[in-house]
């Protein structure tokens, strides 16, 4: 094959063997294969699972060891397939395969690859830089691969599914938790920026949240049919809150909690992408075709709904805390961390352990929904979005080349953001001042979750369970526009599907 001799053959074979035989018992056991690759930097070294594979394909008379005869048999078998289908994808005969070869070779095979990740496969399999890959390349890479009469599809499914690229440039092999820590890099990058972009307008939110007054200025022009004029008071409102918060210590008021924020954003952030994603992929499994992208819309909704409330539970002390020390804020009074560590204490010694999850019910009963539409109703669009960018130009054959752009996934991301914040705008009012009772912004304490909404209804009507909603909304649209923007290009970056 090739041009290679039968010595010539035999001697790389043994050469091999010498590398991945590193105590020179003679046979290979999976332990001793491991060893084998990790010592010639193999990237197969640490895909425990391919190599599990692998063993099983040489290892002919199963008993759990390879020979060297076995090895060569092996290696010569997997050899003449892989010669072949480089002879099929090689139509000008010229002994190297070029980009365009390759490309066309998938699409006849029916194999989906975006134009990215063809280039990335290419680059990989090309060590000489010379634009093509000749048969020594294709070998070389893909001669331990864990299948009888490879095809394209598990070629780049030995590829895609395995490989990653380091930062500098290296590709190395691992299991699918490492594309795992990618969804939780990203979502996690993305919820920071996000939630420092819009911390001033979250802090306005939870402000008016904690006010028990009535606004009997606003409810009367309601009531007789002044639209205007109840506009005009509900932005005194606002102006009168912008003005207390300042007042209360400047642009230091404003970002009051912000850094509590970015503290529980990474791990909420991550926790919520990495569970959406992880669902998805067990309810795909579930419906029996094992693809997160053809999941039924109510098993969307249900992983959206799973992987907000895993979130909000994992990050709820943090976020009492935050709006306890929101609510501590005040003029002349304490500040950064000095607050933090009060009002913690504080929470402590009132009620221990329980202070921290005060409203957890109530905050689980409302992530569900949200989650699940504001991640459903997001891949929804995104689908649609795709759909009609492939419609459009035919030579978008992939995908991932069809995503939309930023500005698209901005204006997506804040309408699903904005329509499931208003769904659940109560739940989440009612879990706040759960959270934020007994402070100096709101002194009011609860007995649970009747008492709260019994004492708001009272108090202030149903008007004030939508108490700094508009302030919410002016959060949301940016806050998961940037949140989608950045957990989506990042996504791109990190080449996860």
């Amino acid at each position: 094959m090739d041009g290679e001799s039968q010595a010539q053959r035999e001697a790389r074979l043994r050469s091999l063997w010498l590398k991945l035989d590193t105590k020179r018992k003679g046979t290979l056991d999976f332990e001793a294969l491991k060893r084998g690759l990790v010592a010639a930097n193999h990237p197969l070294k640490d895909a425990d699972n391919m190599i599990k594979d692998m063993l099983t394909a040489c290892d002919i008379d199963h008993d759990g060891k390879i020979s060297y005869d076995e090895f060569c048999r092996f290696c010569t078998e997997t050899e003449k397939e892989l010669w072949q289908l480089f002879q099929s994808i090689d139509k000008d005969h010229s002994g190297k395969l070029d980009k365009g070869e390759l490309s066309s070779a998938f699409e006849r095979a029916g194999v989906a690859v975006s134009s990215a990740r063809l280039d990335r496969f290419f680059s990989y399999i090309d060590k000489d830089r010379d634009g093509t890959i000749d048969f020594n390349e294709w070998r070389d890479f893909l001669l331990f691969i864990p299948a009888s009469s490879p095809g394209l599809g598990a070629v780049i499914s030995y590829y895609q599914n395995t490989t990653k690229l380091t930062s500098e440039g290296d590709v190395h092999l691992s299991d699918e938790a490492l594309q795992g820590l990618g969804y939780f890099l990203a979502g996690g990058l993305s919820g920071i920026t996000s939630r420092t972009a819009t911390a001033p307008l979250d802090r306005l939110k939870v402000y008016l949240i904690a006010q028990t007054g009535n606004a009997e200025d606003t409810i009367n022009a309601v009531k007789s049919a002044k639209p205007l004029s109840a506009a005009q008071h509900g932005v005194r409102t606002l102006w009168n809150a912008c003005q207390h918060l300042w007042a209360a210590g400047g642009m230091r008021s404003l970002f009051a909690g912000n850094g509590l924020n970015v503290i529980k954003v990474m791990p909420e952030s991550s926790v919520k992408f990495g569970a959406y994603e992880a669902s998805k992929r067990a309810i795909a499994k579930l419906e029996g075709h094992n693809d997160p992208k053809q999941i039924k819309s109510s098993s969307m909704f249900a992983a959206g709904g799973i992987a907000g409330m895993i979130a909000q539970a994992t990050v709820y002390p943090l976020d009492t805390l935050k709006f306890q020390m929101q609510c501590e804020t005040v003029a002349g009074g304490e500040h950064g961390t000095r607050l933090i560590m009060h009002t913690a204490k504080k929470m402590w010694a009132r009620n221990g352990i329980v202070a921290f999850y005060r409203g957890l019910p109530m905050g689980l009963v409302g992530m569900f929904p949200y989650a699940a539409i504001d991640l459903s109703v997001f891949e929804t669009l995104k689908k649609r979005v795709i759909a009609r960018n492939r419609a459009k130009n035919p030579n978008l054959k992939h995908d991932e080349d069809a995503l939309p752009n930023n500005f698209t996934l901005a204006l997506m991301g804040g309408f699903s953001g904005a329509f499931g914040a208003s769904i659940v705008y109560p739940l989440n009012l009612l879990r706040t001042r759960l959270q934020s009772q007994g402070t100096i912004s709101h002194p009011r304490t609860y007995t649970g979750m009747m008492d709260v909404t019994r004492q708001t209804i009272q108090g202030e009507g149903v008007r004030g369970l939508f108490k700094g909603l508009t302030p919410n909304l002016l959060k949301v649209v940016p806050a998961v526009s940037i949140t989608y923007v950045v957990y989506e290009n990042t996504k791109k970056f990190l080449h996860l599907q």
